[in-house]
């Protein structure tokens, strides 16, 4: 299966907690995506206190398939694509460059 930037997944997500299936975005770019045997994907969380500004509430949530408000957070996974990660829907455009510029703030001494 092929993966898209901004696609809205869930997936069995590491977390600090253990392991819990839940939605998230993927990171990695469609060329990335073709060519590895995994996917870069960021968390999409229900507790939608912003911690800082690594954090981006989703304003179209309810078009990218969530059931309800949540928001982008920079905590980061690779996982392998034979991993069980189903496509629910996609991020608008003005979610996508939320999350992304949340990602520059992540990497801005990278």
């Amino acid at each position: 299966m092929s993966f898209n930037s901004g696609d809205v997944v869930t997936v069995d997500f590491p977390g600090v907690k253990g392991i819990k299936r839940r939605p998230a975005v993927v990171l990695s770019s469609t060329i990335y995506n073709t060519n590895r045997p995994d996917v870069i994907l960021g968390l999409i969380t229900t507790k939608t206190a912003i911690l800082g500004s690594t954090d981006y509430l989703l304003q179209d949530w309810q078009l990218a398939g969530l059931r309800t408000e949540s928001m982008f957070r920079s905590f980061l996974v690779t996982l392998p694509v034979s991993t069980n990660i189903v496509v629910i829907g996609h991020l608008s455009e003005r979610d996508w460059q939320g999350v992304c510029n949340c990602l520059k703030v992540t990497f801005a001494d990278f």
